[in-house]
């Protein structure tokens, strides 16, 4: 694992930006792995400006997102699929054909789940990951002990991790309690993985993963066995607490 330490947020983000433009400037067709939530989005935020002042395309781009949450509606005001719309697919020239996520409403969960890792399969898999850090260690919404030979599944979240994600709710209690993620197995196949972190929020997480240790309980360490992974992160969440 590379660990590359910058500044601030607006440096990770900006560190991101440029390894994804990198990727798909020497990758003919390219598929990138996204994430949500409040890390990414500087990032997603600087690939935005450089297609509107720049003139970067993303014609020849698709995507996987990493997860949803199982019940809401696309056009739920807190579904990926709308964080993902109003942060990143409305601003550029992406075909919306080429950008996926997995369907929480599905009548069926369990053939949705085959049927999200059979596309990612017929695509050829992913070019780049995109990763954010949860507190408890999960990467996607893969939670503490979850096998590392998970393919894309339904989780049952943390407590902890609905408390996270409330502040994207007018509740806590409106936070749905199961989500579909894609598994570590699946998160392990991408070629490249870039994991992003900011803030003392995460300066423990980031030291447990830092240890070196692979620990079931904690998720982001299957990322070890990687060959190709590069963190992100930030001075804040590089201070031990």
């Amino acid at each position: 694992m590379e660990v590359l330490e910058v500044a601030n947020y607006e440096e990770m983000s900006m560190t991101a930006t440029r390894i994804l433009l990198n990727k798909m400037n020497h990758t003919q067709k390219v598929t990138l792995g996204l994430a949500t939530g409040a890390t990414p989005r500087g990032m997603y935020q600087m690939l935005v400006a450089s297609h509107q002042e720049k003139g970067v395309s993303f014609r020849n781009v698709q995507t996987v997102n990493l997860d949803e949450y199982v019940g809401l509606e696309r056009h739920h005001p807190s579904s990926y699929h709308t964080y993902m719309a109003m942060h990143f697919f409305r601003w550029i020239d992406i075909d919306r054909s080429h950008t996926h996520l997995p369907n929480g409403k599905a009548e069926d969960l369990t053939l949705e789940c085959f049927r999200y890792e059979d596309l990612i399969h017929h695509m050829g898999g992913v070019d780049l990951q995109v990763l954010g850090l949860g507190r408890n260690g999960h990467i996607g919404f893969n939670e503490p002990g979850t096998s590392f030979h998970a393919r894309t599944h339904v989780v049952e979240l943390a407590r902890s991790t609905r408390r996270a994600n409330a502040r994207y709710f007018a509740r806590e209690d409106e936070v749905p309690s199961r989500a579909i993620t894609m598994g570590i197995a699946t998160i392990l196949e991408s070629r490249e993985i870039v994991l992003l972190a900011s803030g003392s929020g995460k300066s423990e997480a980031i030291t447990r993963l830092l240890e070196g240790k692979i620990q079931h309980q904690f998720p982001a360490t299957a990322l070890l066995e990687h060959p190709k992974v590069t963190m992100i992160v930030d001075r804040e969440a590089l201070i031990r607490q």
